[in-house]
């Protein structure tokens, strides 16, 4: 599967954005799908991921109450919501995918195998 990301950005602390990550390539529901995000010198850490059918879904701590992800069947796109946007939230942000079974794993990065080329997500105080 190919993964392309799109719709970072620069904002101001408060406001939102919407990211995307169009899938291509083998059937859509066969992946699970995840957020990570990377700051400079920090290691890449899941944001958010949701399950095949879309019926799971996992959000790191400090995001939930804030980012919502969404998949779109029809589309083959991922989505991921963010709302009331904090300075601490910039990073490059990176979709995944990955065919394996669902496991307490889906949260690290580790365990998925495709990535999308990132995009950056810059908030302002």
């Amino acid at each position: 599967v190919q993964l392309q990301a799109s719709g970072g950005g620069l904002v101001q602390a408060g406001d939102s954005l919407r990211l995307s990550c169009a899938a291509s390539g083998r059937t859509f529901t066969s992946y699970h799908m995840g957020w990570f995000r990377q700051a400079p010198g920090k290691e890449r850490d899941i944001v958010a991921a949701i399950s095949r059918s879309g019926g799971r879904a996992y959000y790191a701590d400090s995001v939930k109450g804030r980012f919502t992800i969404s998949r779109d069947i029809a589309k083959n796109t991922v989505y991921l919501q963010m709302n009331s946007l904090k300075p601490e939230d910039t990073a490059v942000y990176y979709c995944a995918a990955t065919e394996r079974p669902y496991s307490s794993g889906w949260s690290q990065a580790t365990w998925y195998d495709y990535w999308g080329q990132g995009t950056q997500v810059t908030v302002s105080s």
